[in-house]
């Protein structure tokens, strides 16, 4: 169910720069829980000093993953300078 005045996006442009913000709904909090839970698995799993291209590797995925919901599911970003 949507409010008045909500654009149903998960996470909103930044107010200042390039990008997105913090989620302003659960699923964008669910999807930056799953992506900080992954860092977790990666550096446990990989750890960076024995396995180093395995530890970047996974995180640019994930990481690229991340960028690629908050572009499907986000507000479209847009350099913003001033108010």
């Amino acid at each position: 169910m949507s409010r008045p005045g909500d654009d149903g996006y998960w996470f909103p442009a930044k107010r200042f720069g390039w990008g997105w913000g913090l989620p302003r709904r659960w699923q964008g909090w669910a999807v930056l829980g799953v992506y900080a839970a992954s860092y977790v698995v990666v550096l446990l799993r990989f750890p960076p000093q024995r396995h180093p291209a395995a530890f970047f590797g996974c995180l640019a995925l994930a990481t690229a993953l991340l960028i690629a919901v908050c572009a499907l599911k986000g507000e479209p970003p847009r350099w913003r300078w001033r108010r």
